[in-house]
Formats: structure tokens, sequence, C-alpha cells
């Protein structure tokens, strides 16, 4: 009797501990996107939003060194802003931790092979993450007020960082076509979110910061 009645609570501990955590997770995603929702804007819209840079979040590259879908969009999406009346440059944030593996290069080859001018590309080699590009690009790039590009369910954070950092940010949806596997980025991103509801609050300091790189010279400075 004693036996089943400890199992009972252990259960009961479980089950408050879970519906508990549950409810934090769905909160925080509630409150992160309900307080970012009004700064997501049409490309319409950001073409007319001064700002110093287009900051275009990293994603996958694949083995041949090409970007992934994902990333094509979100470099497109960039590039149209950049080419539609906002004369700041495009700021490419993403992993390049590993000499095997370079989002950002690959990110300004692309806008370069489109036309875009390599002295108005900057690269930001240590964005390993979305709180990391962030951080960066107001403490190393010396950005206040940024036009984040990334897809629609990233840039609830990624507008939530920017707050939370002191970044002036809008966002723009890169969201061009359906992409396969989204069902479980949305599920992770439920994760995420709760993470860097974390970070905004500690504001812990990224792998790398790093001499200040002037968005109004020349993009160039950040090769390597």
């Amino acid at each position: 009797m004693k036996i089943t009645n400890r199992i009972r609570r252990i259960f009961k501990t479980i089950v408050v501990l879970t519906l508990t955590a549950v409810a934090a997770v769905g909160g925080i995603n509630l409150y992160m996107c309900y307080a970012v929702r009004d700064r997501i804007v049409p490309p319409e819209t950001a073409y007319y939003t001064a700002a110093d840079c287009i900051l275009i979040l990293g994603a996958g590259v694949r083995d041949d060194g090409s970007p992934s879908h994902m990333l094509e969009d979100r470099l497109l999406t960039g590039i149209d802003l950049f080419e539609n009346g906002i004369t700041q440059p495009l700021l490419m944030s993403g992993d390049h931790g590993q000499k095997e593996y370079d989002e950002v290069n690959c990110m300004k080859n692309y806008a370069a092979e489109k036309g875009i001018a390599a002295e108005d590309i900057f690269m930001d080699h240590a964005g390993f993450s979305t709180y990391e590009s962030l951080y960066r690009a107001k403490e190393v790039f010396g950005a206040e007020k940024i036009i984040i590009v990334t897809q629609e369910y990233h840039l609830y954070r990624a507008l939530y960082v920017a707050q939370a950092l002191g970044l002036d940010a809008v966002g723009v949806s890169a969201d061009l076509r359906t992409y396969y596997g989204q069902s479980l980025r949305e599920t992770r991103e439920l994760a995420a979110r709760v993470k860097d509801f974390g970070y905004t609050i500690f504001k812990p300091l990224p792998t790398y910061l790093g001499d200040p790189i002037d968005l109004t010279g020349d993009g160039n400075v950040t090769n390597g």
C-alpha cells in the first residue's frame, strides 16, 4: 500500500511538472510572437525604412557550396530590398566556425553574382546563432536600426531578441516557397524561443566579439 501511494505521488508530481513546462513553453512563445507581430512588414513598407543595414540571417549550405532553398530565399529577399531604395549595405551573418562549412562567403558570392557590389556586402563570420548575430550586429558592426530578413516563423524570435538588445528593428519575411521539413523546424522553434527568451534576460556575451567594423566603409574588410 505504501509503495502504491508513493508511485501515485511520483506520478502526480511528474504530471504537474509536465503541465507546468508545457504551459511555460506555450506562454513564452505566445508572448514573444505577440510582442513583435507588428514589426513584421511587407517589402513595400521596408523600401522606405531607414536602416543601418539589411541583416540576412544564415541558413544551410549544400555540400557543393550553394545555398539551400531557405537561404536562397533570404538572399533574394534581401537583394530585392537593396535594389529597391535601401542604400544601406547587406550584412550576411552566419556560421563560418569551420573551414569546411562557410555560410557567409556562400551568401556574399550569391549576392555578388546577382550584381551587388562587393563593397556593399559585409560578412559576420561568427553569427553562430540568432542571438549572436544580433548581438554582434550592434556591438561589432555598430548597427542601431536594422531590417532583418529570414522566414516568418524565425522572424518573431529574431525581432524579439533585437528589441531586447536595444536594436530598432523591423523584419521582412523571406517565405518565397514551401520548404521540406518545415513542420519539424517550427516544432524546434518552440524550444529555441524559450532558449533565447532566457538569453535576453541574462544577455551573455557571444562566442566572439572583436574589433569594431564600420558599416559605412568597404565590405571587403570582412573578406576571409
